[in-house]
């Protein structure tokens, strides 16, 4: 059985329970299927939510970003911070207005952050948010020099407290609107590649990378 995260005041759902759950291989599946998050913080007494690509190895987050960027000293402040990740798999158009609904899955995670500074680490947190963005591109480029990585914030967040909810299945009518003559239905979403522009001066010779072969031709097949 796979661990759970503790039900806390901050994850512990009070409005449709069964959609939600607390385990790792849940939230993990959720975080893996994402490219960007959301990352929720204080500074000053002002809220910001601010989107960022990211990483993930076990139950850390890793995010990396300009040195004097306020997400990167939040997090590293060790303050705590809130990350949101969203997916919007279907439209649930009902015969009511007021039954219209969304397929979703999300995860809310809580807890604190720190500045990365062994290289190895970073070397390893840099490969984690490349592959998040596009599996095996991190074998493909030019690793970052000393110098870029010197230049660069990058910041792990630990997971500490999370939860996932979901929706999936079809319309939920009332009753007396089954007969109405109104389409009702789901219409499905999906984020999925959709032309490969290769850059313009790039040889002739020089195939298309197969991290991008894979992706485009994996989400062509589905």
């Amino acid at each position: 059985m796979t661990a759970e995260f503790a039900r806390t005041s901050q994850t512990k759902m009070n409005r449709k329970p069964a959609r939600g759950a607390y385990d790792e291989e849940t939230i993990h599946a959720i975080l893996d299927d994402a490219i960007f998050c959301q990352v929720a913080f204080i500074v000053d007494g002002r809220p910001f939510v601010i989107p960022s690509n990211f990483g993930r190895i076990d139950n850390t987050i890793y995010l990396h970003g300009a040195k004097a960027s306020r997400l990167m000293k939040a997090i590293a402040s060790g303050e705590a911070i809130c990350i949101g990740v969203t997916h919007l798999d279907g439209l649930v158009l009902a015969r009511s207005l007021f039954s219209h609904s969304v397929n979703y899955r999300s995860a809310v995670l809580f807890g604190h952050g720190r500045l990365v500074t062994e290289l190895a680490e970073q070397m390893e947190a840099l490969k984690a948010v490349t592959d998040q963005l596009l599996p095996g591109r991190w074998d493909e480029a030019r690793k970052p020099s000393q110098k870029e990585i010197d230049s660069t914030a990058i910041v792990a967040f630990e997971i500490e407290e999370a939860s996932a909810k979901s929706r999936q299945g079809g319309v939920l009518d009332e009753p007396e609107d089954m007969e109405l003559p109104v389409w009702a239905g789901v219409v499905e979403m999906a984020q999925i590649p959709m032309k490969i522009l290769p850059e313009s001066g790039l040889p002739e010779s020089v195939e298309i990378a197969p991290s991008v072969a894979k992706w485009f031709g994996n989400a062509v097949g589905h």
